[in-house]
């Protein structure tokens, strides 16, 4: 089975408080993305599943994230063979668009079908989370508002038609030295979640884009929040509604409503740097269901 692992974007990501088993609540909107991984999915040709991409540096074996989420696949519903997993990588690898949750989901989705489970989306994205804390989202996709580790899920309306343009720059973040960074009771700016959820019930694209906003921000190293800044101000610069850095980064997105703008902040981004994508919103992966 061949099909996409779509990434995703923050469009708000709040931290609320940390839990006494070290992890921390979360709120957020995410949105997936139509910048994605080919992935094609056939049974193992050996005893062990194996996942084999065009990226040297990632690991093959029990090790990536996607066989991670096979495995979790067979111990949940008892079906379901050994796998392997081509990944054509597309989205960049540490850069806060959940490149390896999403293969995972779709693993997951593959295996699915190939099996004959026929497990509803909400179990699916159950087992997903034993794989990861983004692996939920990305098995529905779509918009949603993400609570608790991520893994809480609340379908919203669809972000209204658009153009997103993203940037990663050339450097990568550590999630865990992020977090370590954090001081819930010092945050003083947040996102409007509220608002923005609002703004998607009313088809506001300029009210999303105004509204959001990362909290891991404001805790990057200097030299690096600088970088991130000046993305931000070039896609606003080149006609963006709203730009904000995605996940714990480094990764930045800008939305725009016209095509020549976003074209015009593609060009600009790419004199410097060499991720660069136009894309647009990823529709829900069970539309029937959300």
């Amino acid at each position: 089975m061949e099909l996409d692992a779509r990434a995703k974007i923050n469009l708000t990501l709040d931290i609320l408080r940390r839990r006494e088993d070290g992890y921390h609540d979360m709120q957020m909107v995410m949105q997936s993305v139509t910048l994605a991984d080919r992935l094609t999915v056939t049974p193992a040709r050996g005893a062990e599943g194996q996942a084999a991409s065009d990226l040297r540096f990632l690991p093959t074996g029990n090790k990536n994230l996607a066989q991670v989420a096979a495995a979790a696949f067979r111990e949940a519903v008892g079906l379901g063979g050994e796998v392997d997993v081509d990944i054509q990588k597309r989205v960049p690898v540490c850069a806060g668009l959940a490149g390896g949750s999403a293969d995972a989901a779709a693993v997951l989705r593959a295996m699915n079908r190939l099996s004959g489970a026929g497990l509803s989306p909400d179990r699916l994205a159950e087992i997903g989370a034993r794989a990861g804390s983004d692996v939920p989202f990305c098995v529905l996709g779509g918009t949603a508002l993400a609570e608790g580790r991520g893994e809480r899920l609340t379908p919203l309306p669809p972000l209204p038609p658009c153009r997103i343009v993203i940037c990663k720059p050339p450097f990568s973040v550590s999630t865990p030295q992020l977090f370590g960074r954090v001081n819930v009771r010092k945050i003083v700016r947040r996102p409007d979640t509220a608002g923005v959820v609002a703004a998607l019930e009313a088809g506001d694209l300029a009210g999303v884009a105004r509204r959001m906003y990362n909290v891991f921000e404001d805790v990057m190293e200097p030299r690096r929040y600088a970088e991130i800044s000046s993305i931000k101000a070039e896609l606003i610069d080149c006609g963006a509604l709203g730009a904000s850095m995605s996940g714990s980064g480094p990764s930045v997105f800008g939305l725009f409503d016209s095509e020549a703008a976003a074209r015009e902040a593609l060009a600009r981004l790419r004199d410097s740097y060499r991720d660069v994508f136009l894309c647009g919103p990823g529709p829900a992966e069970f539309p029937a269901e959300v």
